[in-house]
């Protein structure tokens, strides 16, 4: 099939570039504008308790204003408020209403911090129904701009902080690390296939083919968040990007490798591309195949955020997999060996190489190779023991000079934590029934009992008397592990037990949300893990015709992923400050090691299938596939590992832990898994690795083969000489 695909490709080279370009055409004229959200609420499903809280407040309490932001006042020489700073605060917060800033309700002066320190105002703004609208953010950078004329004249200072605050800190923070992370991922790609392939054209390969088809794999994501009604989280943009980049990349240097070699058999330009294409396709394409099933397991998730994203990735490894076979094997063959000026180690293999060298000692010795790239894993992955989840993805990832971190921590010095942002319990009478003083008394008093909890203030009833808000500010911060303690151990089944009978009681708020979340996610662990384990299972013994083989391959992968999450913890939570991970990273990280790194696996485990074929036994096959398939792997898993570690220039914590995790996590696959694990291994179990389908065994091969058999074709004398370069 493949063969055939290949000599369609060069046979009408400008049939396949015309409509590429007519499809992303097509696409982009037509696509929606792709959008994103980072509200963590709207991802969880409707059965649980912090959505089921928002549900009954839009019901009985419509008015009830959204506290979107926080003014924070202090003296300028850090002394105590005055009756006349209150005065000020007061003023303040009058002249902003005055101005008539959209989206602001109103702006109203708090009470003064028991030690006086410091004051607030609330900043009301409606509900924001449309993840696409900035209104918020908008109406908080007026705010800012606004705020120094109003408190010319008086001694005082203030920030602005809240949801809406963070908000918009983020959205820059996002915006420049987008900038970044396009620029960072062009830049490693260029630069590493310059050193590579000493050749700028195929240094500018990737970005020109690549630059063609990300607009339209984004345009189909968008197409298909318009039909299916997904929302992709605000990291999505700078994903795709590095996910088209690193894996488009590595496809065209598992062609191009492949190319290079067959050229130096002796093969024309053309029936070079036709071999790389028959040779690889069906690697390339079985890789791809991992990586699509294993995003779209997401897609079993509860949590909107991945169950968003995993198609959405998928689609783009769809695309590049489609430019990989067709796209990039056209353009090649018009440029035929054009494509390496102005090198010309094309022409010839060097001897003598590290991988040749390196392949060699791993034949010899297998079994220490294994143990010690086993070992290195295993030690890593032990410290995955002291990971924990972080569910604050505004506040831990702001830079600590944001205004709205600043702001926040000058809050601290007077009041609870948990002031910014409240938890919202209601208490309802779903059958009708009016709540009494006394039992809105009562559950109030219990609420305040619970450890963890800063202040409660009264109940306030809605008009038909069925149901009670309370405003429970806690004493730690919203996202911290002991506020999201406080919720799930204490007030909720305190709240619970303090319910009237025939009434219910719901705990809301941006706390009780993680709560959920973290429900969620334990959920998906044990849902998408074994599926997308499964489904890559079933890939590779597809491809290897063998039970055996996928086994051992996982466990390998498993070893990357302990390892990759076992650095990362000691990395950010022992050395560095961080309270813990991104919650969803563990997902994402085992989707991307488990699928990107089983890519390395297939094209390692694909050529010591060759090799056997050719002849060769169980050893000598697994030095030759590292000393044809390293240099590959090498220089893919180098680049793609470079793609994911832009993503730490953002400045942004969670995006700093992802692109450590993604890029340690390829090297890990690469370098340990694919170049060591995998051929040492499959050298030791011999022939029975590919049972029951023997794939290792050409058409011709007895079951054990004894006699001398023709050396491989890529170290046969070809049968003419090279032909002369197409330049």
């Amino acid at each position: 099939m493949f063969a055939g695909l290949g000599r369609f490709v060069v046979r009408h080279p400008w049939w396949v570039i015309a409509t590429w370009v007519i499809a992303a055409a097509a696409v982009l004229s037509f696509a929606p504008k792709l959008t994103a959200t980072s509200d963590e609420a709207s991802f969880l499903p409707s059965e649980y308790e912090s959505i089921r809280a928002m549900d009954l407040q839009e019901a009985q309490f419509p008015q009830q204003r959204n506290i979107a932001a926080i003014i924070v006042f202090q003296r300028s020489d850090g002394a105590r408020l005055t009756p006349a700073d209150s005065a000020d605060v007061r003023q303040v917060s009058a002249d902003l209403v005055g101005r008539d800033i959209p989206e602001v309700q109103d702006v109203s002066a708090a009470a003064v911090s028991p030690n006086k320190r410091v004051q607030t105002a609330t900043v009301a703004m409606p509900e924001v129904a449309n993840p696409d609208d900035t209104g918020q953010q908008d109406a908080v950078q007026t705010l800012r701009d606004a705020l120094p004329a109003t408190l010319k004249g008086t001694d005082l200072t203030a920030g602005v902080t809240g949801s809406a605050a963070q908000s918009l800190d983020e959205r820059e923070s996002s915006e420049r690390a987008g900038a970044l992370v396009a620029v960072g991922t062009v830049v490693i790609i260029i630069v590493l296939l310059v050193a590579i392939f000493r050749s700028p054209i195929i240094a500018l390969l990737p970005v020109v083919l690549i630059g063609l088809i990300s607009p339209m794999a984004t345009g189909l994501i968008a197409s298909a968040n318009d039909v299916f009604d997904m929302k992709a989280d605000r990291s999505i943009q700078e994903l795709l990007t590095v996910v088209l980049f690193g894996v488009g990349t590595d496809y065209i240097l598992f062609l191009l490798f492949r190319y290079r070699e067959a050229l130096r058999a002796g093969e024309d330009a053309k029936g070079g591309m036709v071999h790389a294409v028959e040779r690889v396709g069906e690697a390339i394409a079985s890789a791809a195949g991992a990586v699509i099933v294993a995003f779209a397991a997401l897609a079993l998730s509860t949590l909107g955020m991945l169950k968003s994203m995993g198609p959405a990735l998928a689609i783009a490894v769809f695309v590049t997999l489609l430019a990989g076979l067709t796209l990039v094997p056209a353009v090649v063959s018009l440029l035929g060996t054009r494509v390496f000026w102005p090198s010309r180690s094309w022409r010839a293999e060097p001897s003598g190489t590290g991988f040749a060298r390196f392949g060699a000692a791993l034949a010899r010795r297998p079994a220490v190779w294994a143990v010690a790239s086993a070992v290195f894993m295993g030690a890593l992955a032990v410290g995955a023991l002291g990971y924990r989840a972080n569910f604050d993805l505004a506040g831990s990832s702001l830079p600590k000079t944001k205004e709205s971190i600043v702001a926040q921590r000058d809050m601290e010095k007077g009041f609870p934590a948990g002031t910014t942002d409240p938890t919202s319990i209601y208490l309802d009478a779903p059958d009708g029934g009016r709540l009494s003083r006394a039992e809105t008394t009562a559950f109030r008093d219990r609420l305040r009992q619970v450890d963890g909890v800063g202040s409660v203030d009264p109940a306030k009833l809605s008009k038909d008397g069925r149901t009670a808000s309370y405003e429970v500010v806690l004493a730690d911060p919203p996202a911290s592990d002991d506020a999201l303690d406080t919720v799930r151990s204490g007030l909720r089944p305190a709240a619970d037990e303090a319910a009237p009978e025939g009434t219910r009681a719901l705990v809301g708020g941006t706390t009780a949300v993680y709560v959920d979340i973290n429900k969620a996610v334990d959920r998906d662990y044990a849902v998408v893990f074994p599926v997308a384990a499964l489904c890559i299972m079933i890939i590779l013994g597809l491809l290897l015709r063998s039970l055996v083989a996928p086994w051992y391959l996982m466990v390998s992968v498993a070893l990357g992923f302990g390892a990759t999450l076992g650095a990362t913890s000691l990395i950010f939570q022992q050395i560095g400050t961080q309270p813990g991970l991104m919650f969803m990273l563990p997902v994402i990280m085992y989707l991307f090691v488990v699928a990107l790194g089983t890519d390395y696996n297939i094209l390692m485990v694909s050529r010591l299938r060759e090799e056997a074929r050719e002849g060769r036994d169980p050893r000598d096959a697994a030095g030759t596939a590292v000393r044809h398939s390293g240099p590959t792997i090498a220089a893919a898993g180098v680049i793609l590992a470079g793609t994911f570690a832009t993503l730490m220039l953002a400045g942004n914590a969670t995006l700093s832990q992802m692109g450590f995790a993604l890029s340690f996590g390829i090297v890990v696959a690469a370098f340990v898994m694919a170049m060591i694990f995998t051929p040492s291994l499959t050298a030791l179990i011999g022939h029975t690795a590919w049972w029951p389908g023997h794939g290792d065994r050409g058409p011709s091969q007895p079951a054990t083969p004894d006699t001398p058999v023709a050396p491989p074709r890529s170290e046969r004398a070809p049968d003419s000489p090279p032909r002369p370069p197409d330049a």
